[in-house]
């Protein structure tokens, strides 16, 4: 009756939240105490709840029971399959009470957010920088400790990103995976096919500030042009 009723008789005395029943409490109690009481016996990861050790032991089994009705991917959990729903729906239920953006996380927007408080929660120890979360944080730890965890195995040479580990490999496996769809010519980065495609128009969208002459459809040349006016000579000859 108490599901009807809306009862919640289980209090925490932590923090007076309320729950229907006894389980319910205990395990929230945990989120208070930090014990992990439900242990992975592959990699040693402590969880609060036996739902959350399933979960992550589809980790090392490679199990994704959850399947998406709409185009057959594949999830470990429901939660994942849920939030993939929505990018065939098109819902984005976490609207920004600022500028009435959706998203389809309540992280998401949660991160948006900062963007109009400033807040930037995630400080720097070696240098002050703030950070709206904690990856951009890590990823910017490895400027002050050198750490490249992304090595390519070919040349030896190490990235702090994966997206740029990623291009990089493509120098090896001569991937190309983007097309100009007028030619056909194909390219390693998004930004080489971006500046390609200007020149199947009339688009020159590189004015100099100096002479004004605006016939430039890439930085590259229009810097090359701008040491006309500066009268810099930055490669010499070493003989």
């Amino acid at each position: 009756m108490i599901t009807h009723t809306g009862e919640k008789p289980f209090t925490c005395v932590k923090c007076g939240k309320g729950f229907r029943d006894k389980s319910h409490l205990k395990m929230h109690t945990i989120t208070h105490t930090g014990e992990k009481p439900f242990t992975c016996v592959t990699c040693g990861k402590g969880f609060r709840n036996k739902g959350y050790l399933n979960i992550h032991m589809t980790i090392h089994t490679g199990e994704k029971p959850f399947t998406c009705e709409k185009c057959g991917k594949r999830f470990r959990d429901k939660r994942r399959l849920k939030f993939h729903m929505m990018t065939h729906t098109g819902e984005k239920p976490f609207i920004c009470g600022s500028c009435g953006k959706g998203f389809r996380d309540e992280s998401h927007l949660k991160r948006h957010t900062m963007t109009h408080t400033g807040e930037k929660p995630f400080t720097c120890v070696s240098c002050g920088k703030g950070f709206k979360d904690k990856s951009d944080l890590a990823y910017h730890m490895r400027i002050h400790t050198v750490e490249m965890p992304f090595m390519c195995v070919t040349c030896g040479k190490g990235f702090r990103h994966k997206g740029y580990f990623n291009i990089h490999m493509r120098i090896h496996t001569g991937e190309k995976p983007f097309s100009c769809e007028t030619c056909g010519k194909s390219f390693q980065q998004k930004h080489s096919l971006a500046s390609h495609v200007i020149s199947h128009t009339d688009e020159k969208p590189f004015t100099c500030e100096r002479c004004g002459k605006g016939c430039f459809i890439r930085q590259g040349l229009l810097k090359n042009h701008m040491l006309i006016h500066t009268g810099e000579k930055p490669f010499s000859c070493e003989t």
